[in-house]
């Protein structure tokens, strides 16, 4: 009877500690995802294999060890290099026209083409 007490515990524990790995392991690769490498045009450091990726991996690494949040290391990677680092910029004052701007275009356009080929009352 103990002894299958004792492997209970020991499994519990493996599950329990594989569980809290696969989480970290988790949030690691959804932050490598976001940050963009500044090496490699357009690719993020999870799938560029530079230097300068692989240093970053590894600065993310020790940050979730270390306790940080997912918000508090992206405010890390903005104040080294600028918002530009994210693939998800926030919805801010600074990119507010950016935001905007393709829809503007969307809707001036749309504007554009029914006024050019709409149906006007003339035909009719």
């Amino acid at each position: 009877m103990k002894t299958k007490i004792i492997i209970y515990i020991i499994f519990l524990f493996f599950t329990l500690y594989n569980y809290s790995f696969s989480y970290d392991l988790k949030l690691e690769n959804k932050i490598n995802k976001n940050l963009r490498c500044l090496i490699c045009q357009g690719q993020s450091i999870y799938d560029s294999q530079s230097d300068f990726a692989e240093s970053m991996k590894l600065v993310v690494k020790k940050k979730i060890e270390s306790g940080m949040s997912e918000e508090e290391i992206y405010s890390f990677f903005k104040i080294q290099y600028g918002e530009w680092i994210l693939y998800d910029p926030q919805f801010n004052t600074k990119n507010f026209a950016l935001w905007l701007l393709p829809i503007l275009v969307f809707l001036v356009g749309g504007i554009i083409i029914l006024k050019k080929f709409g149906v006007s009352k003339k035909r009719l």
